[in-house]
């Protein structure tokens, strides 16, 4: 793990770690918190490393002083259910020639599940030399024998990253004059996105969707945030073009078919929304990439309730209950129960 500031987190992130790892490596990279104090309960081995605005370099430097068969990465925020505590238990007792075992990593929680889930690279042959790359959003590119799990780490933060942090990184990047790769180009993209630089982020997903190389599913989400930066600037018929491009490049999932569904509403053409939203319904999430659950089947239907309700009641109240039996507590279904019942 490599940690700064963690002091609100680390006890819960450790007490799962402590019931399966063999060593615990923990870098710190600056705190003036008691999060040193914290780790150093836990384990020897807590190292300093002189932070230098790159992840992947501090990440390296903790494997380097991991000496077990497998290393496994965490955040300081990620918790691990006793549930899969066991399954990863029961994966060390196991003979196995894997270079890297993918978990689910599972973020973004609303009403106690994951908005978010994908697969991330998370167990890692030590002798297979794995490096970290990036230096910031980083990664392990997954290479050799890999085998998929269905363990899942859960990213619950409790304190917000400090604002533009990531940002600020890929513009002193920027201003060295690095070029990025695919990859960081995207999340440089992102960034901007997130942190309301809706023109800047256009400019920079069109130069991404057209570097050759790409991850598909960086390329999918790419046409799904550049039709988001044409509807903050209002340009519907833009957004729309531009998710049909996508869907001419991709297989359609939940999360692409509601975006065309809500534009077509906003367009005021509820008989193409309703198909999208049906067509939603019909396909399949990806297995790659981020797997946004709540666009495959609660979202659909609460919009299905609703733009039904005056041309077809029992279709109308039949989605509000598939809806109802997913999320009982969500704030939309709460406030339709109540409209069905009166």
């Amino acid at each position: 793990m490599i940690i700064k500031n963690e002091e609100p987190v680390l006890v819960r992130c450790l007490n799962c770690v402590k019931q399966f790892a063999d060593e615990i490596v923990i870098v710190d990279t600056g705190s003036n918190d008691k999060s040193k104090e914290i780790a150093q309960n836990f384990t020897s081995k807590v190292y300093d490393f002189t932070w230098c605005d790159d992840f992947s370099k501090a990440r390296n430097f903790a494997f380097s002083k991991g000496t077990s068969d497998y290393l496994m990465w965490q955040d300081a925020d990620d918790v691990i259910s006793q549930e899969d505590i066991k399954k990863i238990n029961l994966l060390k007792s196991l003979k196995t020639d894997v270079d890297i075992f993918m978990c689910k990593y599972a973020m973004d929680f609303k009403n106690f599940s994951p908005a978010l889930t994908y697969n991330r690279e998370r167990i890692v042959k030590r002798s297979a030399n794995f490096q970290w790359v990036g230096f910031v959003h980083e990664v392990i590119v997954p290479s050799g024998k890999i085998e998929y799990t269905d363990i899942e780490i859960r990213h619950q933060k409790e304190v917000p990253s400090p604002p533009k942090r990531n940002l600020k990184l890929y513009e002193k990047a920027l201003k060295r004059g690095e070029k990025f790769d695919a990859r960081q180009q995207y999340y440089y993209a992102r960034e901007l996105f997130q942190n309301g630089y809706i023109s800047k982020a256009a400019r920079a997903l069109s130069t991404f969707l057209k570097m050759p190389n790409s991850y598909p599913p960086d390329n999918f989400e790419a046409y799904l945030f550049l039709s988001d930066c044409h509807q903050q600037k209002g340009n519907l018929s833009k957004a729309l073009k531009t998710l049909f491009v996508c869907l001419e490049k991709h297989l359609p999932n939940g999360q692409l078919c509601c975006k065309i569904a809500f534009i077509y509403d906003k367009l005021k053409s509820p008989e193409q929304a309703i198909f999208w939203f049906k067509a939603a319904l019909a396909s399949k999430p990806n297995s790659q990439g981020f797997v946004y659950m709540e666009f495959q089947k609660l979202v659909p239907c609460i919009e299905l309730s609703r733009l039904l309700f005056h041309s077809n009641y029992p279709a109308a109240k039949a989605y509000h209950k598939i809806a109802k039996n997913i999320s009982p507590k969500h704030p939309a279904i709460v406030f339709n129960e109540q409209f069905f019942i009166n």
